[in-house]
C-alpha cells in the first residue's frame, strides 16, 4: 500500500484500492474484497448480498458487476 500525508493531520495515511479477495472467496472473490477493504468480516457483507437477492432481486446483477469492475490483485 501506498502511504500518503495527511497535510491537516499532519499523519501518514494508507492508500487503500479495493480487489476481489484470493483468499476469502467463494466464487469471484467480491465480498471478500469488500470486507478486506473496510477491514471486516465477510459475512456480512455475503448477508447483505443475499437480502438484496431476495429481497429486491438486484444482488446478482451487483454481485457480477462488482466481479467484473474489480480488479484483481497485481493487474
Amino acid at each position: 500500500m501506498e502511504s500518503t500525508l495527511d497535510k491537516k493531520e499532519g499523519r501518514i495515511m494508507k492508500k487503500k484500492k479495493l480487489y476481489l479477495s484470493e483468499t476469502d472467496k467463494k466464487i469471484f472473490g467480491v465480498c471478500g474484497g469488500i470486507a478486506e477493504y473496510f477491514e471486516i468480516d465477510s459475512t456480512p457483507i455475503r448477508i447483505g448480498f443475499l437480502i438484496l437477492l431476495f429481497g429486491a432481486g438486484t444482488g446478482l446483477l451487483i454481485y457480477l458487476i462488482c466481479a467484473v469492475v474489480i480488479p484483481k490483485k497485481g493487474h
